[in-house]
């Protein structure tokens, strides 16, 4: 395991342990470095209307806006509680491809930190990348 991936796992676990998911019972932690090599993680934040639920990756992208504005992310790691390797959600696809390009790994993670890492453009084939 490369040492960003490690750095990566223990914020995405750390991030994991505040999650609230009261409904689901299922803790999903995520972790990012930028093109600057800064580090942002977040977890699930459930709700009572699920609509308003915010997944951990789209947790972290919006921290990292809030606190430096928009870079692109370099790596992203996804951790939940399964023994399956987690992919981002349609709608978290969506919103890491708009602060990535083609070449951002995507690391899926099981509940044993075993990883699959995968390009943005194998995980959101035919995305319109920000400047394409």
């Amino acid at each position: 395991m490369s040492t960003i991936d490690e750095t990566l796992l223990n914020e995405a676990r750390k991030a994991q342990k505040n999650a609230y998911a009261p409904y689901s019972n299922f803790h999903v932690g995520a972790a990012l470095v930028t093109d600057e090599g800064k580090i942002y993680s977040g977890c699930n934040v459930e709700n009572t209307s699920y609509g308003l639920t915010i997944c951990a990756e789209r947790n972290a992208i919006f921290k990292m806006i809030a606190d430096s504005g928009k870079h692109t992310i370099s790596r992203i790691l996804i951790i939940g509680d399964t023994d399956e390797f987690l992919p981002p959600c349609g709608a978290c696809r969506q919103v890491i491809v708009e602060f990535s390009d083609e070449n951002t790994v995507i690391t899926m993670c099981n509940r044993s930190g075993q990883m699959k890492h995968h390009l943005m453009k194998e995980v959101l084939p035919f995305a319109f990348f920000l400047g394409n």
